[in-house]
C-alpha cells in the first residue's frame, strides 16, 4: 500500500517535470514583443532623419537640371575660361562661386547615403522582433521614396526649383536631419550587436527589454537572451572583407545581395526618376505639365510603396519579387518600342506615360523594397555587416552608372535605351526563381543552409512555405 503511495507522488513529480517546460514555452509564446515607444521612434526617427533626405537627394536634381547646368557652366567660364562638355552633378551649398564646393558637397551626401543603404535596413532588422521585421524591412525604402517626392515638391520653380532659390532647395534636407537626429542618444543600440559581438551583456538585457515592453523577469526577454547566448557559443569571429568573398558557402546569398541591389539601380528606376521631366517633354508634354508628371509619378511610388508593410507581413518574398520583376520587364519593354516609335502613331506618347506609371506600381511590389533588407534575411551576424556593405557599394555603383551613362546612350539608342533595363528584370526574375529561399518568418540560422551550396542549391526543392503563427 506505502508502496504505491509512493510510486504516486513519483509518477506526479515526473509530469510535472515534463510539464513545467511546457507551460513555461506556453507562457513565452503567449507573451509577444510589444511596438514600445522605443522601437517606434528609432524607426521613425531613422526614416525621417536619414532615409528622407537621401531620397531628397536623389531626387532635387531633377526639375532645376538646366539651371544648375547654366549656373555652373556660367561659373566656370567666368572664372577658369572652361567650357563644360556634360552637366555638373552639383549639390548642397549656397551660391558663393564655388562649383567645387557644390560637387565636395554632392561627394559627402554619396558616402553618407552610401553608409545609410547598408546599415540600417541590417539596423532595423536587428532591435526588431521576427514578428516585427516584416513591418519595419520596408522603411528604409519607403522613406527614399517619400524623400523623393517632397524634392520633386520642393524642387518645381514656382517652390524652390527657380533661378534665384534653387540652393536653398538643395539644402533644404538639412532641417529634416537636425529635428530627427537631435535626440539620437536615445536610440537603442542592436541588442544582438551588444550580446554577441561586444560581450556586453546587461546593456544588451537592458536595450531589448525596453525595444520589446518585456518586464524585468519576463520569460520571453530571457528566451530571447538564451537564444543570443546559444549563437554567441557557437560563432566563430566577425568575418573580414576577403573570408566573406572566399567562402564559398556565403558565395551565392552575397551574389543575391549584389544583384538584387545593383540590378534594382539597373532596372530603370533612377533612369525615369534623374530624367524623368525630359523624358515627359519627349513624349509632347509641356515643361509645366512635365513638372507635374515628374511628382505625380513620384506620388505614385509613394503610394504604392506604403502597401509595402502590408504585404511583406502577408506574403512570401519571392511570389512578390517574381510578380515584380515579371511586370516591369514587361512595361519597361512596351516602353521602349512606344518611344522608339512614337511618331508613328500619335497615342504613343500618351502610352509612354502610361508605361511609366505601371512600371513604378510594379516596381515597389518587390524590386523597391526587397533589396534593401534581403541581405539581413539572408546572413547571419558575422557576415552580415560585410555583405550588406558590399551590396551596398555595388548599388551606388550603379547608381553612378547610370547617372552618368544614361543621357548619352538615350542620344545614341533613342527609346531603345530601356530594352537593357528590361532585360536586367528579366535576368533577376530568373535568379529568383532559381535561388532565392524564402526568407519571410525564417531566422537567418534557418535560411543560410538552403544557399550553402552555392549553385547547387537546391532552393526550390527546400522552400517551404512559411506561415506566420
Amino acid at each position: 500500500m506505502e508502496n504505491s503511495k509512493v510510486g504516486e507522488v513519483l509518477l506526479k513529480r515526473s509530469l510535472s517535470f515534463v510539464e513545467a517546460p511546457l507551460m513555461a514555452h506556453k507562457n513565452v509564446k503567449n507573451e509577444q514583443p510589444q511596438w514600445s515607444w522605443s522601437l517606434r521612434w528609432a524607426a521613425i526617427g531613422s526614416s525621417l532623419g536619414a532615409a528622407v533626405p537621401v531620397g531628397y537627394c536623389t531626387g532635387v536634381m531633377n526639375s532645376p537640371a538646366e539651371i544648375m547646368r547654366s549656373w555652373c557652366n556660367d561659373t566656370l567660364i567666368s572664372r577658369y575660361n572652361l567650357h563644360l562638355a556634360l552637366g555638373a552633378i552639383c549639390f548642397y551649398t549656397c551660391r558663393l562661386g564655388s562649383v567645387e564646393l557644390l560637387l565636395l558637397g554632392r561627394l559627402l551626401v554619396g558616402l553618407a547615403g552610401g553608409l545609410l543603404t547598408a546599415f540600417m535596413p541590417m539596423w532595423h532588422s536587428e532591435i526588431a522582433a521576427l514578428s516585427q521585421r516584416s513591418t519595419l524591412a520596408p522603411l528604409c525604402p519607403m522613406g527614399l521614396t517619400l524623400g523623393v517626392v517632397v524634392a520633386q515638391i520642393c524642387s518645381l520653380r514656382s517652390v524652390l526649383g527657380g533661378p534665384e532659390l534653387w540652393h536653398f532647395g538643395l539644402s533644404f534636407y538639412g532641417v529634416l536631419v537636425i529635428a530627427c537626429y537631435a535626440p539620437l542618444r536615445w536610440y537603442q543600440e542592436s541588442p544582438k550587436w551588444l550580446y554577441i559581438v561586444k560581450g556586453r551583456k546587461e546593456e544588451a538585457r537592458h536595450a531589448l527589454q525596453l525595444l520589446r515592453g518585456y518586464s524585468i523577469d519576463s520569460e520571453a526577454l530571457q528566451a530571447e537572451l538564451d537564444e543570443m547566448e546559444l549563437e554567441a557559443a557557437s560563432k566563430v569571429a566577425a568575418s573580414g572583407f576577403v573570408e566573406v568573398l572566399r567562402n564559398s558557402q556565403l558565395r551565392l546569398p552575397l551574389i543575391i545581395v549584389c544583384a538584387f541591389l545593383g540590378g534594382q539601380q539597373l532596372s530603370g528606376i533612377n533612369a525615369i526618376f534623374y530624367y524623368s521631366v525630359s523624358i515627359f517633354r519627349k513624349a509632347g508634354l509641356s515643361p509645366k505639365a512635365s513638372e507635374w508628371a515628374n511628382l505625380g509619378a513620384g506620388s505614385l511610388n509613394l503610394a504604392t510603396s506604403m502597401l509595402g508593410p502590408v504585404l511583406l507581413e502577408r506574403l512570401n518574398r519571392r511570389p512578390l519579387m517574381l510578380f515584380s520583376t515579371f511586370f516591369c520587364a514587361v512595361f519597361l519593354f512596351m516602353l521602349a518600342m512606344m518611344l522608339y516609335f512614337i511618331e508613328s502613331f500619335s497615342w504613343f506618347a500618351m502610352g509612354c506615360i502610361g508605361c511609366i506609371f505601371l512600371y513604378i506600381f510594379f516596381f515597389q511590389f518587390g524590386l523597391g523594397p526587397m533589396p534593401f533588407f534581403i541581405g539581413a534575411e539572408l546572413f547571419q551576424l558575422s557576415s552580415r555587416p560585410i555583405a550588406m556593405s558590399i551590396g551596398s557599394v555595388v548599388y551606388w555603383m550603379c547608381n553612378f552608372i547610370i547617372g552618368m551613362a544614361f543621357p548619352t546612350l538615350q542620344k545614341a539608342w533613342g527609346g531603345l535605351v530601356f530594352l537593357p533595363f528590361s532585360l536586367i528584370c528579366w535576368l533577376l526574375f530568373g535568379l529568383t526563381k532559381q535561388y532565392l529561399p524564402e526568407t519571410r518568418g525564417r531566422d537567418p540560422s534557418e535560411v543560410a543552409p538552403l544557399v550553402a551550396a552555392g549553385f547547387k542549391s537546391k532552393v526550390l526543392n527546400n522552400n517551404q512555405i512559411v506561415r506566420q503563427c
